[in-house]
């Protein structure tokens, strides 16, 4: 018995190995929402981590997480270093801004996984709405690949966006 099941066994797990290992070397997930406020009233919420930070699913979803802001109040330069329990040990900086239009971060995860992604916001007028996109991508290393073989990171990532979105949504459209 332990003769065909010992083979099988191995079959199948080197099966899932090549299926993790033929997967795509980068990945991007992104959402976008239209919100009922312009452009320049919705960039200051990105662009200032502060801000930021007051409607981020990853930073209000863990209470216990400590941070530290430096650098500049907003734009490139400013960063946000964080660690808790839920939310892992990482930094986000501003690494470039176009005023009213978009903002590019850098995210630098330790743990529980390091990774190292480009984080976009683009911010396009649509009437007197403006439509709001939020999108990550970047290397997707080997542990990357076999943990998507078992978990939806795009449906994981991309509903704390849509949650995001929600939040910024709510709170620029509160003051409007």
């Amino acid at each position: 018995m332990l003769k065909i099941i010992v083979p099988i066994a191995a079959l199948g797990i080197a099966l899932v190995l090549a299926f993790a290992a033929a997967r795509p070397d980068t990945f991007r997930v992104e959402r976008t929402a239209t919100i009922n406020a312009p452009a320049d009233r919705l960039y200051p919420l990105i662009n200032d981590l502060h801000q930021f930070n007051t409607w981020n699913p990853f930073e209000k979803g863990d209470p216990a997480a400590k941070g530290e802001y430096r650098g500049p109040e907003a734009g490139p330069g400013a960063a946000y270093d964080f660690h808790g329990g839920k939310s892992g040990k990482g930094s986000i900086s501003i690494v470039d801004a176009a005023p009213p239009s978009s903002v590019t971060m850098r995210l630098d995860m330790l743990e529980p996984l390091e990774g190292h992604n480009v984080v976009e916001f683009t911010i396009a007028p649509r009437g007197a709405a403006t439509e709001v996109t939020w999108a990550m991508h970047g290397p997707s290393p080997f542990i990357s690949k076999l943990i998507g073989v078992f978990l939806n990171m795009d449906r994981m990532i991309g509903s704390q966006f849509e949650a995001g979105l929600a939040s910024l949504k709510a709170k620029a459209e509160l003051t409007h």
